[in-house]
């Protein structure tokens, strides 16, 4: 749903979205031309009430994580699979159906058979976890690396998504993060790590 509306000396075009898909946070998008973009921020945040406030990238990122989204060029890259992110949701029943698409021949078969790694949320009790941390299992072997990960402002604790070889990656699971050449205790753990409470307009 989107409306044009006139704030001001500006015109914008105000979309609402029933997802932010970049932090998972229900919400606005408000197209503006740039020249007018400061004036309205100013004039949303003084309308607000203070209800409404600026915030970070750091913020950003940690509202992404906690969602459970993924970045691309971290979470999801070229060779990695729709299934193996988690987001096979994304293929149509049709797509799956007919095939031809690119890539369909790997896809398919991972949807069947299963992808031999898979994208996954944890627990972890040392310091926040980065990228490219080795994820290990009880017995110190390789099943992965953290591909994201923070601290937890909603959770207080600290939570990152990485890959690791199926079978570890159901919730429950217990690994190792080794984080800065030190090895910490860590649960495999369902996402999204915080429930979302998005609109849905009837």
């Amino acid at each position: 749903m989107h409306r044009n509306s006139d704030m001001g000396h500006s015109h914008a075009l105000v979309e609402r979205t029933v997802v932010y898909l970049y932090t998972g946070e229900d919400g606005f998008e408000i197209s503006v031309p740039s020249e007018n973009a400061l004036d309205l921020t100013k004039a949303i945040l003084e309308k607000s009430e203070e209800k409404i406030r600026l915030t970070g990238l750091g913020a950003r990122d940690s509202l992404r994580l906690e969602a459970g989204l993924c970045l691309y060029g971290n979470d999801m890259e070229q060779h990695v699979t729709p299934v193996e992110a988690g987001l096979t949701w994304a293929i149509g029943k049709r797509r799956r159906a007919e095939g031809g698409f690119l890539g369909a021949e790997v896809i398919l078969k991972q949807i069947e058979e299963g992808p031999k790694i898979r994208r996954v949320g944890f627990f972890s009790s040392g310091p926040p976890p980065r990228t490219h941390c080795e994820i290990l299992d009880g017995e110190g072997k390789s099943l992965g690396e953290v591909t994201s990960g923070g601290f937890s402002p909603c959770l207080k604790k600290n939570i990152g998504m990485g890959y690791v070889k199926s079978g570890s990656h159901k919730a429950g699971t217990k690994v190792n993060v080794v984080i800065r050449g030190k090895s910490y205790d860590g649960v495999v753990t369902k996402m999204p790590f915080v429930p979302s409470k998005y609109y849905k307009p009837t």
